[in-house]
């Protein structure tokens, strides 16, 4: 009996002080709520404030940023290296890639110093509407360990190409063509055909030639080279970010020094070597995305551009300027005197059929449908 009194008085005690305990935190909590804010207290709200309207400004600069970065993932890129006298060559060129082109152009322009001057003046000339739907990056040449003789391997820093997947290294992938390239149709045209790669293509390219009878490469070659007639390096798809997984920059430069006293077209030749080694890392394109004169100065050889057209124009051996290839000379002239804002059917379209019309009784002129027919479609469907 006493010990059960002695529990039910300690028991009564652990009670009171409890509600004892609770009565006095509920009552600071409650004086806390209801006392107003210090001078210290109003600084901490201030810089709560401000801290919320950085983060505002900087999801409005991330939210920026993130839209660069989409659209230089989801552009296409176009390169092209300008040395010596082309520089007027390679506007016509970029030129042509704008007038035929929709998605937004990031264009990588590697040049000797002394002519960015002038290729910037020349840009900056264009209408701004035109202006809106690209822009460019101008670079400086760049060689291994600064080594001028890859600059003068066959022409005048024609070799960069070989470089470009270790200098634009935040880029995936590039459309590289020579300074001697039209573009008769959109550049999403042919850049669809990396969506027809396999697993370990890395880059794409025409053949050299579609004839054993005259071929190069099967005849003359002292070298090893891709396939029965090799290939020309004029237009080339790079799957960038593939090629600096791959073997190719090593390769290619133990090639030049195993080959070097046997190779005549530089560049060409090593990347003939490089996927005569690795003919499974090359896709093929037909002769239309690479037209040149050796398609029809003898005799038509390019079958796939005589039902459909050509869609790149390679004037190669300066046939763009000289008068040994006048249908040639025909489109590059039509471009060139093409100012911007005029009405490419009531202008462009035109002036190529004249042009066309007085090279007809030459043996590209024979054919001189292949030179025009891409164009006049386009602009045919862009006028409805």
């Amino acid at each position: 009996m006493r010990w059960s009194m002695i529990f039910k008085f300690g028991l009564t005690v652990i009670v009171l002080v409890s509600v004892c305990m609770f009565y006095l935190i509920h009552h600071q909590s409650d004086d806390s709520v209801h006392e107003p804010p210090s001078e210290d207290d109003t600084s901490v709200g201030n810089q709560s404030e401000e801290i919320q309207e950085i983060s505002a400004e900087e999801k409005l600069r991330r939210a920026e940023l993130e839209k660069k970065e989409r659209r230089w993932r989801e552009s296409i890129h176009l390169a092209v290296v300008v040395c010596g006298d082309r520089g007027n060559e390679s506007i016509i060129l970029i030129k042509s890639a704008i007038l035929f082109t929709k998605s937004f152009i990031i264009i990588h322009i590697f040049s000797e110093q002394e002519l960015h001057s002038s290729l910037q003046q020349q840009i900056a000339s264009w209408p701004r509407v035109i202006s809106e739907k690209f822009e460019y990056h101008l670079y400086d040449i760049s060689y291994p360990d600064s080594n001028n003789e890859w600059k003068m391997l066959f022409k005048p820093c024609a070799s960069q190409r070989l470089f470009i997947p270790s200098l634009l290294t935040n880029v995936d992938s590039v459309l590289y063509v020579d300074t001697d390239i039209l573009f008769l149709s959109p550049l999403e045209e042919i850049w669809f055909h990396f969506t027809r790669f396999n697993n370990t293509q890395l880059i794409a390219l025409a053949p050299e030639s579609e004839d054993r009878q005259t071929g190069w490469y099967n005849r003359f070659a002292r070298h090893p080279y891709y396939g029965e007639l090799g290939v020309n390096s004029g237009v080339m798809l790079m799957n960038l970010t593939r090629l600096r997984n791959s073997t190719w920059l090593p390769s290619v430069m133990k090639y030049y020094r195993e080959y070097k006293l046997k190779i005549t077209w530089g560049d060409q030749d090593l990347i003939n070597i490089y996927f005569h080694f690795h003919p499974d890392e090359l896709y093929i394109y037909p002769c239309e995305w690479n037209y040149r004169p050796d398609h029809c100065m003898y005799t038509s050889v390019c079958k796939g551009a005589d039902r459909s057209g050509a869609y790149i124009l390679h004037g190669n051996r300066r046939a763009m300027q000289n008068d040994k290839q006048p249908a040639f000379k025909a489109v590059y002239t039509a471009f060139k005197e093409y100012e911007f804002l005029q009405k490419m059917k009531t202008s462009l379209l035109p002036t190529l059929l004249k042009y066309l019309e007085t090279a007809s009784k030459t043996p590209c002129g024979t054919v001189k449908h292949i030179f025009s027919k891409r164009v006049t479609q386009f602009i045919n469907h862009a006028d409805q």
